[in-house]
């Protein structure tokens, strides 16, 4: 289920996804009024394909907390710029997304390059950021773009304990290499399928010459692998960059210099006509200035702290100047 180039469902944006197709039917009522303003039913009219009246720009979000606070993000710095936006929170899957992106329905949707390329195409291997935009661009339907990059990421990660941590020296900047001439004395956790994959220990291994003592299947990223690096049961895991776990335990994310684990950009994805230059601007201005670090900390807000995404939404966009 992580592996940034096998099929959509591989991807850490759904790791959210794959309950989404169950249950979207009967939460969708329940879920429209978490986070942002104006929001609404996000199936209620989806089905017919219908298009914002006049020049009001829908902000669209998938049915996970993060995509719920880009959005916010994105539709109050739009507002700052006196551009109208509604918004059609927790729609789904990419695949309603996506479609209701192509039909107009939506204009702005938050998106992750390298998740977005492999439901576009699976079989795509870029090595770069800009790789894997202009990988995205070329399976894109006509009316639709991409606008600039957040330095952000929210991808998979080998991530150790703050015991491990203390006991290797190992800091923020310290990169797996750094980790690799302890693999005999750790266990690595992860789904199981991290096992026998390149963007695993297969490239853990070829990559970094990382190998651990022994390594525990758990589960994609979920409660069973945090609990388990929690609890020291392993030393390292897979963690996605932007689990709210990190701060909360101290974690260390190590740096991935040779880019195993691929290319998670935060991006807006844009139905090119429904939105002017000046709404280009306000949203690549975001993109500037959205961090994983700040990301990160923005995550803890709303998931730990319990706070409305809206108000972290408005607050960090006054703290970097775009309200």
């Amino acid at each position: 289920m992580r592996s940034r180039q096998k099929s959509t469902w591989s991807q850490p944006r759904n790791r959210r996804f794959a309950v989404v197709a169950v249950v979207a039917a009967t939460a969708a009522p329940l879920l429209a009024g978490c986070g942002g303003s104006d929001k609404k039913d996000p199936l209620s009219d989806s089905g017919s394909g219908s298009k914002p009246s006049g020049d009001t720009v829908v902000v669209g979000s998938n049915n996970f907390a993060e995509s719920t606070l880009i959005a916010d993000i994105y539709g109050e710095a739009l507002k700052a710029k006196g551009i109208k936006v509604s918004y059609k929170p927790n729609i789904g899957t990419r695949e309603t997304s996506y479609g209701l992106l192509k039909n107009g329905s939506i204009t702005v949707l938050p998106e992750y390059n390298g998740a977005l390329l492999a439901y576009l195409d699976p079989k795509a291997v870029p090595n770069s950021a800009a790789a894997t935009d202009a990988a995205v661009t070329a399976k894109l339907d006509p009316k639709l773009t991409l606008l600039k990059d957040a330095p952000a990421e929210d991808k998979d990660s080998l991530t150790v304990n703050a015991a491990t941590a203390a006991k290797y020296h190992l800091t923020a900047d310290s990169t797996i290499a750094d980790l690799a001439k302890h693999g005999s004395e750790i266990a690595i956790g992860g789904s199981p399928e991290f096992q026998t994959r390149q963007q695993g220990l297969v490239g853990l291994k070829s990559e970094y010459g990382l190998t651990p003592k022994s390594f525990k299947a758990l589960d994609a990223g979920g409660t069973l692998t945090e609990a388990a690096l929690k609890n020291n049961n392993v030393q390292a895991a897979d963690i996605f960059t932007t689990d709210v776990t990190i701060a909360q335990e101290k974690f260390v994310v190590l740096k991935d210099p040779k880019n195993l684990f691929g290319f998670e950009n935060v991006v807006p994805l844009v139905y090119k006509s429904g939105l002017s230059q000046p709404g280009v601007d306000a949203l690549n201005a975001v993109s500037a200035k959205l961090t994983t670090e700040a990301l990160l900390d923005l995550d803890a807000e709303v998931q730990s702290d319990k706070k409305d995404p809206l108000d972290v939404a408005t607050t960090w966009l006054k703290s970097v100047g775009l309200v």
